[in-house]
């Protein structure tokens, strides 16, 4: 054996794993959220594609026009623009005025990545911050649903998506008129939940139909089922870490439970609670953000269930039916605090004590 084959080469940390730069992380997320994103066309049809695409576009065109006002090189080829625009899309109803999602597009990347820094140094996800700006100027917009797989769907648009900016969307009434639809209440099943529990419409969801995406919803708030397999698949490419999800969702369905035993008839289900609204989104794609979640094995599991617990009480005992965005950007918010206190101590130092006065 030569001298040189026997060398051990030492370097300082970090060690990193080749293969894993941000770009291949961002384009494997990508292909995750493929399956998602062509469920949620199929079930809306027109409307959904073109949203989709207006999302990522117009957070493509703001990540290069930040990057030459800066002038820095582009960073197009990162794919976090992309990831960005594809997960704003899908957190938003089928019916959205393209304008206005061009629109939360601009305000993703430029207040909620560009304004930090850029990529590595933005304290919240930036679809979440686009998301949020969206239902604090268009809440009346935001909350128009539309039921999933009606006729026609892949080549006519929904009414409000072609809406001019600044003038009143059309009704979709008509639309889904159109499509032999009757009783159609205008709801998601969380909106059911909250404000006319008890009622038909609730008793008719089925934890099947939303489990595999048969309900009103947005975009990503359809198929459960593919959402999990996206994350098995960068569980399985070690590209997210898995104690997000498993801590988020387990401390959701946890306080669901203490809920629902103690009134079955008030609170829905643990399972109604995990596979509705975009629980199942956010801890998979949203929660698990390399930047804005901690770095420590502790406190990735008190970040995550967290933000559970915060999804659930502002569901049940909040104004609105649905806390997973704020949940998630709440959760962001405490990550220096958490990644602070959860740090490992070095091993053979001391504590640190209080000095004696």
């Amino acid at each position: 054996m030569s001298a040189e084959s026997r060398t051990i080469e030492l370097r300082s940390s970090p060690h990193i794993r080749a293969g894993l730069s941000t770009d291949a992380i961002m384009l494997n997320v990508v292909y995750a959220l493929v399956p998602v994103c062509l469920f949620a066309v199929a079930a809306f049809g027109l409307s959904a594609a073109l949203m989709l695409a207006v999302a990522a576009g117009s957070c493509l065109l703001t990540e290069r026009l930040m990057c030459r006002m800066g002038r820095q090189p582009s960073t197009l080829g990162d794919y976090s623009a992309l990831v960005t625009g594809l997960l704003l899309g899908l957190t938003l109803p089928p019916g959205f005025p393209l304008w206005m999602t061009a629109l939360g597009g601009f305000v993703s990347i430029a207040l909620g990545k560009a304004l930090f820094g850029g990529l590595g140094h933005n304290v919240f996800n930036p679809a979440l911050v686009g998301r949020a700006f969206l239902q604090a100027a268009f809440p009346a917009a935001i909350t128009e649903w539309t039921p999933a797989f009606i006729t026609g769907r892949l080549t006519t648009c929904i009414p409000s998506t072609l809406a001019f900016p600044f003038m009143k969307a059309p009704s979709i009434d008509a639309y889904v008129a159109n499509a032999g639809i009757d009783g159609w209440s205008g709801a998601t099943p969380l909106m059911i939940m909250k404000f006319r529990f008890g009622s038909e419409a609730f008793d008719a969801i089925t934890t099947q139909g939303l489990f595999l995406g048969s309900v009103a919803g947005s975009l990503g708030e359809t198929c459960a089922l593919l959402i999990l397999i996206g994350g098995a698949y960068l569980i399985a490419r070690r590209m997210m870490d898995w104690r997000i999800p498993v801590g988020m969702l387990g401390g959701a369905f946890a306080l669901s439970s203490v809920f629902y035993l103690m009134d079955t008839s008030r609170y829905p289900t643990p399972f109604f609670m995990l596979f509705s609204g975009g629980l199942m989104l956010g801890a998979v794609f949203m929660a698990t953000d390399m930047v804005t979640s901690p770095t420590t094995t502790a406190g990735t599991w008190v970040y995550s269930i967290v933000i559970g617990l915060f999804t659930v009480i502002i569901r049940l005992k909040g104004g609105l039916p649905e806390g997973v965005m704020y949940a998630i950007l709440l959760g962001n918010a405490l990550t220096p605090l958490i990644n602070n206190v959860t740090q490992p101590r070095i091993y053979g130092a001391k504590r640190e004590t209080k000095a004696e006065g």
